[in-house]
């Protein structure tokens, strides 16, 4: 037990070390948005509609960063300020954009909710804006983090399971999994996206979690109070963590972080 403390402890510090790398995430970023049909890779399906109004978005590999983006929350507005609104829209990333001409690509509604009253379809004909973009927490004050119990290639033995309503601004690094009682925490792999699977066979179940999560420079392991999944769970289901992240990031952006939209 006191081997496996300590080298989760290690483990978080070096992931603390590499967001502190990439500190300043709130800042404001200049790019280009275009609007797609989404193909999802973040694996979201239908339940992407439940977030931020379904206004969602792809980002580019920059953005995505290898699946550990998706779920984030971003304002973004385009700087055509005679067709567009100065609050443009908040959107949430579901997707990866491999184009490389634009750095973020919004789902229709989302695009068309950027511009001013009786300007949507002008805004449609461009195709292709200049935007500011910034990321912001994500508010789900009716949904606890919650998991949903995917299939998974290992086999029967083995745990996948898709993270829901993940809040705050906020990045998942790693999660555990232990049978309820017992002293014995397993890693689980990302395998990609909000999806994780456990490495090897899963332990007896009801089982609980504890995650990695970081906001900024600051990172913490948090836990579920009690059971997770029951002793009866089933592939499809959605089970309710029973905690809130609310988390920000904490790094000092000024001043190219004023709160709001210049």
């Amino acid at each position: 037990m006191a081997a496996s403390k300590s080298a989760s402890s290690l483990l978080l510090y070096f992931f603390l070390l590499f967001f502190s790398a990439s500190a300043c995430d709130r800042c404001v970023h200049h790019s280009k948005a275009a609007h797609f049909s989404s193909s999802g890779t973040c694996g979201y399906g239908s339940m992407a509609l439940e977030f931020t109004g379904g206004h969602v978005a792809a980002g580019s590999p920059a953005i995505y960063r290898d699946g550990l983006g998706c779920g984030a929350c971003f304002q973004v507005r385009c700087k055509n300020t005679r067709v567009c609104r100065s609050a443009g829209v908040k959107v949430t990333l579901t997707d990866l954009n491999k184009g490389n001409s634009t750095g973020l690509v919004l789902n229709k509604s989302a695009f068309m909710a950027m511009a001013k009253n009786g300007k949507k379809q002008e805004l449609m004909r461009r195709g292709i804006v200049g935007v500011e973009y910034k990321r912001i927490p994500c508010e789900y004050s009716s949904h606890n983090l919650s998991i949903r119990v995917e299939e998974t290639k290992k086999g029967s033995n083995h745990l996948a399971i898709k993270l829901l309503y993940q809040g705050g601004q906020t990045d998942i690094l790693g999660v555990d999994v232990a049978q309820v009682n017992s002293p014995i925490w397993q890693s689980m792999d990302r395998d990609h996206g909000p999806v994780w699977s456990t490495i090897g066979s899963v332990p007896a179940r009801p089982l609980y979690f504890r995650m990695v999560v970081t906001g900024g420079y600051d990172g913490k392991w948090l836990g579920t109070p009690k059971a997770v999944l029951p002793a009866d769970w089933t592939i499809g289901s959605v089970y309710d963590m029973g905690i809130q992240i609310a988390d920000t990031a904490q790094e000092d952006c000024y001043p190219c972080d004023s709160g709001e939209w210049k």
